[in-house]
């Protein structure tokens, strides 16, 4: 059965694309920001869209209401973050545990926050990746669904290590949500469990590359 999602995003909106691409059934997006091209990635599609920006609430638990309240109206069954530079509270969370996902620009636990691949470039290290997780309390703490490698060249630039990275989440979130919607990953009693056949196909996008 195809679920009904939301995605939150902030940015250009390019996983939402994906998403959009791939036949996901985006019935609202949100914003946390006004102007972003997201909202016009929404708009091109005829998807609902809505500006909640945090300097319009008197406290980060008022804006957390409100999201959830835009989230429940809509009736979607799971949410995607896909740019949204917020930490949700746990009134969010808790509503939506198990079905409530983000897409990470590096292999998580490495560069949780903002910035990842500027913070793995500034590292020296020669691997990061995207890591699509559960979203719990934390920030990019939840239980991780999938992950995918992505080299860093020595010439790479921020600009250019961010695009490879996306280049490779345009393809894995919106098979992972197929995953989630038809009951082959799931977020059971603090651990993801994954069918047999969801586990054999996401180890395998381990061992991929952005030029797979």
């Amino acid at each position: 059965m195809k679920w009904k999602w939301a995605v939150l995003v902030g940015g250009r909106g390019s996983n939402l694309a994906a998403l959009l691409r791939a036949g996901t059934d985006v019935r609202l997006v949100v914003s946390h920001r006004a102007g972003v091209g997201a909202l016009d990635v929404a708009r091109s599609a005829a998807v609902p869209a809505t500006v909640l920006e945090p300097g319009a609430f008197c406290d980060r638990a008022a804006y957390d209401q409100a999201l959830l309240d835009v989230l429940v109206a809509a009736g979607v069954d799971g949410v995607v973050l896909a740019g949204f530079l917020r930490l949700l509270g746990p009134v969010v969370v808790d509503a939506f545990a198990g079905r409530l996902l983000n897409v990470h620009p590096s292999l998580l636990p490495a560069f949780p926050g903002l910035h990842a691949p500027r913070q793995a470039l500034a590292a020296g290290v020669r691997v990061t990746g995207t890591t699509v997780h559960f979203v719990d309390r934390g920030m990019d703490t939840g239980p991780i669904i999938a992950q995918v490698p992505v080299p860093v060249w020595p010439d790479d630039t921020e600009a250019t290590l961010t695009a490879r990275i996306q280049a490779v989440e345009h393809r894995l979130l919106p098979r992972v949500v197929q995953l989630v919607e038809a009951g082959e990953v799931a977020w059971i009693d603090g651990r993801v469990r994954l069918a047999p056949r969801a586990a054999r196909e996401l180890s395998r996008w381990y061992g991929k590359n952005e030029e797979d």
